[in-house]
């Protein structure tokens, strides 16, 4: 199990699905322990209740439905799939209109869902999803690459304490990046990786769950982009300037990263 998760962690995004599938055949008694720890890249579809896209995962499936976070309906149509409670429904809903506008605001466009449900620990978990298309022929904001995209999975559990005054909430955030450019200067060039980072916090419910988990999650995205530019672009570059060592006084600037 640890040699399969850590082969994982190594395959490309895109690729991610494939190797996911292998390894369930090779190791079908491992597959609840594989699909609960293992991400892959987020999908899209249609709400055509509302019109409007959402993102699938694992946490809003059910058999072969998943449940909107905008009409709270399962597509394909699903008669018994879970629903959250009357209350948590109302977080999720106010949840989903502000991290729209976080994500627009943050990535300049991109597709955004939430969704919450019980656990069996009086308390609760949501789950926040982003997905980027960086590509020129994506409809968001600033597609200049060839070929790009940026998933982001956020998954708290929220534990109140037995007071009601402050709760515990355990983030776990996973990225995936993607990018591909063509072009006469540089040529091809391709980079992919994940990343994934956990954080703990104990915080008061004055303000509510939604300002807690926000300033989390906004905390955790900083920290997760300057790790994957210094993972990736920094070695890259550092081994691009090893290689071929640039002329005195030019630049090395990849996709995304600042230049040197």
């Amino acid at each position: 199990m640890e040699a399969a998760l850590d082969l994982m962690r190594r395959i490309p995004p895109k690729k991610s699905e494939t190797a996911l599938n292998a390894l369930l055949s090779l190791l079908p008694h491992h597959s609840s322990d594989l699909l609960s720890q293992i991400d892959l890249p987020l999908q899209v579809s249609m709400d055509d209740a509302s019109m409007k896209e959402f993102l699938l995962c694992e946490y809003n499936r059910d058999a072969d439905s998943y449940r909107s976070p905008w009409s709270n309906k399962y597509f394909p149509p699903l008669e018994d799939g879970p629903l959250p409670s009357e209350e948590l429904r109302n977080l999720e809903v106010e949840a989903n209109e502000i991290f729209s506008i976080y994500c627009d605001q943050y990535y300049e466009g991109g597709i955004s869902s939430v969704y919450m449900w019980e656990d069996d620990n009086h308390g609760f978990v949501a789950c926040f999803l982003i997905k980027k298309n960086g590509s020129k022929g994506g409809q968001d904001k600033r597609g200049n690459l060839q070929e790009g995209s940026w998933d982001a999975i956020h998954v708290i559990e929220v534990s109140p304490d037995e007071d009601g005054i402050a709760a515990h909430y355990c983030l776990t955030s996973t990225v995936m990046l993607s990018l591909t450019t063509e072009n006469k200067t540089s040529g091809n060039f391709k980079l992919a990786g994940s990343i994934r980072r956990q954080m703990n916090l104990d915080l008061s419910m004055a303000e509510g769950h939604l300002c807690n988990m926000g300033r989390m999650i906004e905390d955790m995205e900083s920290k997760l982009r300057n790790s994957l530019e210094q993972v990736y672009f920094g070695k890259t570059r550092e081994m691009v300037c090893t290689l071929r060592p640039p002329p005195e006084g030019v630049q090395i600037c990849l996709p995304g990263s600042r230049p040197i």
